[in-house]
């Protein structure tokens, strides 16, 4: 790892054993980009990269004879008005009308570790050997404006993340219009954007198309959250790039609020990548003395297809954005009463859902909503944060402590952003709302949001939950945030202010996540936005995991965590067993597939056991025995792989390999089943060539299905329902495990799995 200045070639070299960046300052004092991409070797004169040359209606932007042009220069963060005629990075409105400045290169300073952007969230260091830091500072004369474009490339990783600031020195004001936290360029166009997108249920779907001449983008202007539709990540990957092989460039945003993720290719075929800060309604007057941070970006590069550039950002997340004491820990098997309960419920009730699931084997149990307030349904009760006493005579606290006793731990749901009309907090102070006075204020799910631009509002908020949790035995935390907002305006800031209205707003939600995980640093964080409408890094680095969507139908799953994996660890994905038939879906699965999903995850159940068949309710058992088993493995060590793609066809495979090859657990999902079908070889990944593993698996029938298909396929003894045999690791790698179908029937056809385990043999 390291970061060279040639100083008589003015070239700037980011570059570890993987990776390098190489920029230079050009004739004009601005940053220009040579290349990006698998590591090379340093020296001192990397200038003839650049390129240029006279073409019609170019402008040009250095005196005569020069014929340097923005346009076909590949810039590191690109202006709009001097000759560059595509998307700018930056655009700052000035007292006279003016947006044309130019920034030209002051200074650098290279040093190692990595700085916090507070108040922002970002990736980090515990030792100052682990990454190396470059801000080179630039100045634009005219308003008197620094900007600071910073780099880290770290030891470990095929990682550069980007940042920007800057700092008003002159006695004008500015208004940042656009802000974005990163651009790169790329010589040609011969790439596809991978995007994940979808929406409510069907969050993170994959999806590519080929890059063309224009912008190609996705967003998030919802104001609350990054959002459901798409995620702020994009990737850019040669056609023929695979799981396994070929180039993939990653680009992923930590942030939670408006967001916007570009691609633009020029008619000369280059390409720009820009993400930050939506600039939609975006509008930061800095005056003198006053500095904006924009959001990290965190850039991957793969020379060996996709799933080496998601085990990079895996790693990275789980060592390196998320903090606290749960980082390094597997996480505990929870239930949930939402899908068991909704709003109707008692304490009765409730303790006797717990009762179960300690018998179970269960470790944590989870009060979703409808305990706080007059909360008996979504139209009442949001923002009035404290015990129903009807339901709960006995408070939170006496609850908690009750089901402590059963010898389980005690979870919480909030949703801490967000108001009901009819509740005591809104009656107290109808101006705390998100809205513009006059204007009719649309409504999602019966609630309104919170200003939380106001330091005012997320201090009263504070006050009320810190409350509770200072007074019960509370383990968890499951915070859900339920709509995007409307009419984004501020009755707390004047005119001037209303373009910083949404990214304070996000501000004011870290400002809470820090106050609250500071004070309750043992109390495990999950985030949620109706499902997973709130996945992105900048939750990360304040919650370790993120519901992953409120479908919870293990078919329809097996979509959602396969993209989400894309990006996210599998620890951070929240990942629950429910009830049949599927509340979203409607459909019928067997208990095993549920199971066999959600194991690749934070897992738990989200159901009353007391309903389960006794099969079924010994499957579960089986399932905690299994979890608390290979979680260290699934959750903490392992590297993730992805097999079969479900957006490909029938089948959906993967696997986690341990660091040390020792020991893996592989999964198959299908999805209908086929009859008189050909054969099934699943080819896996990560091993260990020269490795004996015993291969593991468990064809006990579906408790889902009727005993009989257990007297069908003469099953007697559980040892006739493990099928077990050992094979070297390239055999399972290039030959595959060989899929009897009649496995698959065993398992109940449709929609079923099959869950391997591997173990090194030892002498």
């Amino acid at each position: 790892m390291a970061i060279r200045f040639h100083e008589k070639t003015k070239e700037f070299h980011i570059f570890n054993g993987e990776v390098s960046y190489l920029m230079r300052i050009m004739e004009n004092g601005q940053l220009e980009n040579l290349y990006y991409g698998k590591a090379v070797r340093d020296k001192e004169d990397f200038s003839y990269l650049h390129e240029e040359a006279m073409r019609s209606q170019m402008s040009v932007c250095i005196p005569e004879p020069g014929i340097l042009s923005m346009q076909y220069t590949r810039q590191e963060y690109p202006v709009y008005g001097t000759g560059d005629y595509r998307s700018p990075a930056l655009t700052i409105l000035q007292e006279n009308g003016s947006r044309i400045v130019d920034f030209s290169y002051v200074s650098h300073e290279i040093y190692r570790g990595k700085k916090a952007i507070t108040p922002l969230p970002a990736t980090y260091t515990e030792s100052e050997d682990e990454a190396e830091t470059l801000e080179v500072t630039l100045h634009d004369d005219v308003t008197d404006t620094d900007m600071v474009l910073s780099y880290t490339i770290y030891e470990d990783y095929p990682v550069i993340t980007r940042n920007v600031r800057f700092e008003q020195k002159g006695a004008q004001k500015i208004v940042l219009e656009r802000a974005m936290s990163a651009s790169v360029e790329f010589l040609d166009m011969d790439y596809e954007l991978v995007q994940l997108s979808g929406a409510w249920s069907r969050e993170r779907y994959v999806k590519n198309r080929r890059l063309d001449m224009g912008i190609q983008s996705v967003h998030g202007s919802n104001g609350t959250c990054s959002g459901a539709e798409h995620n702020p990540f994009i990737a850019l990957k040669r056609p023929h790039t695979t799981e396994n092989q070929g180039e993939v460039y990653g680009f992923s945003l930590v942030y939670s609020g408006n967001f916007l993720a570009q691609a633009e290719v020029s008619t000369f075929d280059m390409t720009r990548v820009m993400l930050g800060i939506n600039p939609e309604d975006f509008a930061w007057e800095l005056g003198q003395g006053e500095s904006f941070q924009t959001p990290e970006v965190v850039m991957v590069y793969s020379d060996q297809g996709l799933n080496k550039m998601s085990q990079a950002y895996h790693r990275l997340y789980r060592k390196r954005l998320m903090r606290g004491t749960w980082r390094d820990k597997a996480r505990p098997i929870l239930l949930n009463n939402w899908e068991a309960t909704y709003f109707d419920f008692n304490e009765e009730k409730i303790l006797t859902i717990a009762k179960k699931a300690k018998e179970a084997g269960v470790e944590l149990f989870v009060l979703d909503d409808g305990w706080f307030g007059a909360r008996n349904d979504d139209y009442r009760g949001l923002g009035d944060w404290y015990v129903n006493l009807e339901k709960l005579p006995d408070g939170i606290s006496g609850l908690s402590r009750k089901v402590e006793e059963l010898g389980l731990k005690f979870g919480l749901w909030v949703e801490l952003e967000m108001v009901n009309k009819d509740s005591d907090l809104y009656r107290a102070h109808p101006d705390w709302l998100i809205g513009v006075p006059g204007r009719f204020e649309s409504h999602a799910r019966h609630q309104h949001v919170l200003d939380f631009s106001r330091k005012e509002v997320v201090d009263h908020i504070y006050e009320m939950i810190s409350k509770i949790l200072q007074e019960s035995s509370i383990s968890y935390i499951k915070w859900d945030m339920n709509r995007y907002m409307t009419e984004p305006y501020s009755r707390g800031a004047d005119a001037s202010q209303q373009g910083k209205v949404m990214h304070k707003y996000i501000l004011g939600v870290y400002d809470l996540y820090t106050r609250l995980t500071t004070e309750f640093p043992d109390i495990l964080f999950e985030s949620c936005a109706s499902g997973g409408a709130r996945f992105d890094p900048g939750m990360l680095y304040f919650a370790p995991q993120t519901w992953t969507s409120d479908d919870t139908d293990a078919s329809e799953r097996t979509k959602i965590q396969y993209g989400t994996s894309y990006v996210y660890p599998v620890v951070s994905m929240g990942s629950h067993v429910s009830a049949v038939p599927n509340h979203q879906m409607h459909r019928m699965t067997p208990i095993e597939t549920r199971a066999n999903v959600a194991y690749f995850g934070t897992f738990g159940y989200e159901l009353d056991l007391n309903l389960l068949s006794e099969a079924e309710l010994e499957s579960v058992k089986k399932q905690v025995v299994f979890m608390k088993e290979y979680r260290e493995l699934i959750q903490v060590d392992g590297d993730f792989y992805r097999l079969l793609s479900p957006f490909e066809g029938n089948d959906t495979a993967w696997m986690v390999v341990a660091r040390d090859k020792s020991q893996a657990v592989a999964a198959f999902y299908q999805r209908m089943n086929k009859v008189n079908a050909s054969w099934l070889r699943l080819k896996l990944q990560g091993l260990d060539a020269d490795t004996l593993y015993e291969v593991s698996c468990d064809l006990a029938p579906s408790a889902s299905y009727d005993d009989n298909i257990a007297k069908i396929y003469g099953l007697r003894t559980d040892e006739d329902m493990v099928k077990t045999y050992c094979a070297y690791g390239d055999e399972l790698m290039q030959v595959g495990i060989p899929i009897d179908r009649e496995d698959l029937n065993k398992k109940g056809g449709d929609f079923a799995s099959l869950l391997y385990t591997l173990k090194k043999v030892t002498d």
